[in-house]
Order: C-alpha cells, then sequence, then structure tokens
C-alpha cells in the first residue's frame, strides 16, 4: 500500500563506519520531491554484535532499512525472509517492514548495477572483467550473470580468493575463469571492467588503459575520479561510476520502502553529486 504524505515514518542506514555514508543525502531528496514531508532518514553506526539489540528497539514507524558493511550478512538471521537476489549472494542491504510485521530483506546492488549499466547503453556483453574478489565482486557476479552470455575473468591476489570466486561463478551459473593481479592490465581489454577494489588498488593500471577502451564500471565514488577512471575517460571509453551505481540501488530502495514508483532518480543524482562536490 503506497505510503501517505501526512504518514511519519523513519528509515535510515545502519554500518561500521557510517558517517561518510551518502545514503541520507539520496533518500532525503526523494522524500522531498515525494512530497512524503514527515518521513526522515537517518544514519546509525552499528557493527555485527550490536544489530540485533537496535532490531529490538524499532517501533511501528519503520518503514525500512539500509545496510552496509559489515553488516549485510550479519542482518540474514533477523529477517523473516529474503528475495532469490538477496539469497543467491548471501548478502542483504535492504530491509522493508511489512504492514503485517514482516522484515523482508532484499540486495538492490545487484539490480542496481544492472540499472546503471543500462543507463549508460551495456544491456548485454560477450564477455567482462572482474577487478578484485570481495564482497562486491560476487554482486557484479550476479550483475554479469544477467547480461553476460560469454566467460568472466576474476583477476585476484591469491588462491583462496580465486576459489572463492569460481565457487561464487558455479553458485550463480557464470562462466568463471581466475587469472593472478599480476595480469591484471589484460582485463582492460575486456568489453566490460568491473573494479570492485579499495581506493588507490588500480591506480598502477592506468597507465595501461588501451588506446580505444571499451566499459568501465568503477564502484568506488569517492576519490572520484579514480586514476584509472580518469585515464579511461581520457581514452574515449564509457566510465560507469560508483555514484551511479549507488544511485539507482537507492532508487530500488526508496520505491520499495515508500511504496511509491518511479523514484526520483534525476533529483537523487543531483543531491549526491552536490554532496560529494561540498567535500
Amino acid at each position: 500500500m503506497p505510503a501517505r504524505a501526512t504518514d511519519a515514518r523513519r528509515a535510515a542506514v545502519l554500518g561500521k563506519p557510517i558517517a561518510h555514508s551518502l545514503s541520507p543525502v539520496l533518500h532525503r531528496a526523494a522524500y522531498d520531491e515525494l512530497g512524503l514531508t514527515d518521513w526522515s532518514y537517518e544514519r546509525f553506526e552499528v557493527d555485527e554484535a550490536g544489530l540485533p539489540g537496535f532490531f529490538e528497539k524499532l517501533g511501528p514507524e519503520w518503514a525500512g532499512l539500509s545496510l552496509t558493511m559489515p553488516l549485510k550478512r550479519a542482518v540474514i538471521p533477523l529477517v523473516d525472509e529474503i528475495s532469490e537476489t538477496a539469497a543467491s549472494v548471501d548478502a542483504v542491504n535492504t530491509v522493508v517492514f511489512a504492514e503485517d510485521g514482516r522484515r523482508i530483506g532484499d540486495n538492490t546492488d545487484i539490480p542496481g548495477m544492472v540499472a546503471a549499466l543500462r543507463e549508460h547503453g551495456i544491456e548485454q556483453v560477450g564477455s567482462a572483467a572482474i577487478l578484485g574478489a570481495g564482497a562486491t565482486a560476487s554482486s557484479a557476479l550476479a550483475a554479469l550473470a544477467r547480461i553476460c552470455t560469454g566467460e568472466v575473468v576474476a583477476y585476484v591476489r591469491s588462491e583462496a580468493r580465486a576459489a572463492e570466486m569460481r565457487q561464487w561463478g558455479e553458485r550463480l551459473d557464470v562462466e568463471v575463469r581466475t587469472a593472478d593481479w599480476a595480469d591484471a592490465e589484460q582485463a582492460l581489454r575486456a568489453p566490460l571492467v568491473i573494479a570492485t577494489t579499495p581506493a588507490g588498488t588500480t591506480d598502477a593500471l592506468a597507465a595501461a588503459v588501451p588506446e580505444r577502451p571499451a566499459t568501465l564500471f568503477d564502484v568506488l565514488y569517492e576519490p572520484w575520479p579514480t586514476e584509472l577512471a580518469a585515464r579511461w575517460s581520457m581514452s574515449g571509453g564509457a566510465v560507469v561510476s560508483g555514484l551511479d551505481l549507488l544511485v539507482h540501488q537507492a532508487v530500488l530502495q526508496v520505491e520499495q520502502m515508500t511504496g511509491r514508483s518511479p523514484a526520483p532518480l534525476d533529483a537523487m543524482r543531483r543531491a549526491g553529486e552536490k554532496a560529494l562536490a561540498a567535500r
């Protein structure tokens, strides 16, 4: 049932650390645009140990929660059901509180990635490369399961990480081959490169960007642009940013929590860009 503008409802993002989160900026911009004047969206620093206690204190005024690291798996035992998308990667980044009291977990990162790529004209690719093998890399694999028709090569630093990525590939029905990080320059020739590593990790690859690069999806948004993204863009390649991902996954969260669709994508993006520029 769609929310009414007079409903006083609460939502928030949880994680640790959390002070850097842009989620409040994006969600509040959506509420303003949708006329939900009595809605609020806050941030709370919560770790895995404190998450059950936080849930116990939630009242009927709560509409939903956004979850970031390290809570995306810790929250699963605290919800009543999770979507197939969330189950596919054992990660929940969204909890919606239904009118009947059920807590429903979902993952908007995966469809958010697909939507961000689609916005940049990427509907389908024949192959792709992933830089990194952490939690975001598994979400990237799940996104590629929807749009990639061929092989995905994951560039990783250890055999343990390589084994994890191959396991994720089997689970998600994606053809995954792993390669050593020392050969990561080869990834840059792929039709789609998804960089899922922490800030600074891919800087050394910037000098190896080919003359005619295809598409780079760099999940970072601060600092932006990364050295790799800047060189990629200078060379004429298409670049999808972490802000693109953040906005698209937040759009889906707003729609689920408020019952209003479509969420105001452009207003949310402008708010995010303004907040980043102010930093």
